[in-house]
Order: structure tokens, then C-alpha cells, then sequence
């Protein structure tokens, strides 16, 4: 199942990226906070206007939820997965601690209500304000750590087609098998291509309850990259009551390249 403009489906790729624009389909993302202070929790304040300039109040629901909002560095270090609140007159609020200054992104994906609406991803630029110091992209690698868990990436990620990851969850040595869904799936899988940050937001086959889809230790995800380049995938996962996100680092397969290979992947400090 996808979700957001970014969804990949089997039988195209999108031809514009969901995040990357501001304003899309009469749809606009307006920022209410658009600087804060790394270090210090703030209250992050959006609107989804119309174009009519009137602030969206009713959604259509999505994995649980009526919008999902990303956060994420510029040079893709830190990422958030958000679910804030709404407000009757259509204010989104909720609140963000941001661990180093420097530039974010912030994704608003949701599906407005209405008869014929569809799901968007627009996005928009977070200042953090402070000492700023450069940060590299993750080297590729093929394991995550994340609080004593290691996820395995299996497979690549492909410019313009189709590919399976298969990411599978493990600790102290031993796999995971009792993973608990979390917005209606075992996993949910982010990717952000590095230099413009645009945004794929995929979800795994096979869902919570559906007699074939087993709790770990794998998940398994279908996805296309709009182009050749480095990608940052964050996968969230819930084990024992807490949600944890495992990042990697790959870089897309050349289309000559054969299947069955190990996605290359690195670590971020959440």
C-alpha cells in the first residue's frame, strides 16, 4: 500500500517527486514557524490552505492518521516522523527539539477530504537557528544500528523501475519475530534523494492480520527511485512499545546491475 504523491506504484514512477513543491493541485503548505532555535523544544505551527487561501479542516485518514509530517537536515543526518495535532480553525501544531542548527524540510503528507482528492506530499524550508558545522552524507553500509537492534538491508534501489528492499530486524544476534504493527503495518519506509530532498514515502507488502504477512524479521518494500543518485531510507519499526528508526545510505543500481545484491546503506544518529 502507498502513501503520499511519492507512493510508487508497479506500473509508473511519478515524473516530479512528492515534497518538492510548496504549492501543488490548489493545495499550498503555508509554514507558520518558519525559524526556531536548535536545542530548544518549539512548537513547529503549519496550515494546508486551499485555493481559496482557506485553511484545510477535514482529511481523509491515512495508516491511522489524517497527515504524517517529516522532518529532515538538508544533509539528511536528522530525520523526524510527526504526527501533530489539528486545530478547529485548521492550524497543524506540534512540538520539535532539533539536535543541531542548520537547514530542515519539513513534508506535510495527507490526503484532503473531498469526492476525487488525492494524496499529496508538499514541502516546505525549517531554519535552525545556531552554531552550524557541516555534516557529510552517512557513508553507504548495509546494517543500521538503532538501540541495540541491527537492520539488514536486502536488494536496490533502482532509477525508473521497480526493485524489492527486504529489511530485517534483529537483536543480540537473534531476529525479531513478534514485531508490532505501527499506523497499520510492521514498517514504514521513507526515502529522501540526497541534494533536493525529494520524497518517496513507501509501505510494505502485506499488512497486520491478512494471514500471510508475518510480524519479522523481515519487511518487505516494492519502490522506485526518480533518478540515479544517493538516497537516505528511514525505516520505523515498532518492538516492545517503542518506535525506533533504523537510516541507510545507497546509492541507486546502474540498470545493467543484477538482482539479489546487498543494498548499501549507512547509520544516522537519531
Amino acid at each position: 500500500m502507498n502513501h503520499g504523491s511519492g507512493g510508487q506504484h508497479a506500473e509508473n514512477v511519478p515524473a516530479v517527486p512528492g515534497g518538492l513543491q510548496v504549492s501543488q493541485d490548489g493545495y499550498t503548505l503555508e509554514l507558520k514557524t518558519p525559524r526556531i532555535t536548535a536545542g530548544q523544544e518549539t512548537p513547529l505551527r503549519f496550515a494546508i490552505k486551499d485555493d481559496s487561501g482557506k485553511p484545510v479542516t477535514k482529511y481523509n485518514e491515512a495508516h491511522g492518521k489524517d497527515l504524517h509530517l517529516i522532518l529532515a537536515s538538508r544533509d539528511l543526518n536528522t530525520f523526524r516522523h510527526l504526527h501533530p495535532s489539528l486545530e478547529p480553525d485548521g492550524t497543524w501544531s506540534t512540538p520539535v527539539d532539533l539536535p543541531a542548527a542548520g537547514d530542515y524540510r519539513v513534508f506535510a503528507d495527507f490526503t484532503p477530504a473531498g469526492q476525487g482528492a488525492h494524496a499529496l506530499t508538499l514541502g516546505a524550508d525549517l531554519a535552525a537557528a545556531g552554531s552550524y558545522q557541516p555534516r557529510d552524507l552517512p557513508a553507504p553500509k548495509a546494517t543500521a544500528e538503532v538501540d541495540g537492534y541491527t537492520v539488514t538491508l536486502d536488494g536496490e534501489l533502482a532509477a525508473g523501475t521497480m526493485s524489492k528492499l527486504t529489511l530485517s530486524v534483529a537483536r543480540n544476534g537473534k531476529p525479531i519475530t513478534d514485531l508490532e504493527p505501527y499506523l497499520g503495518a510492521y514498517g514504514h519506509l521513507v526515502a529522501l534523494r540526497f541534494g533536493d530532498l525529494a520524497y518517496l514515502h513507501v509501505h510494505p507488502e502485506g499488512e497486520p492480520g491478512d494471514g500471510t504477512t508475518r510480524p519479522g524479521p523481515d519487511i518487505s518494500f516494492m519502490a522506485a527511485a526518480p533518478s540515479n543518485g544517493s538516497y537516505r531510507l528511514f525505516l520505523d519499526f515498532k518492538h516492545e512499545g517503542t518506535v525506533r528508526t533504523a537510516a541507510f545510505t545507497v546509492r541507486t543500481a546502474r540498470p545493467s546491475a543484477g538482482t539479489g545484491r546487498h543494498g548499501r546503506s549507512g547509520t544516522e544518529d537519531h
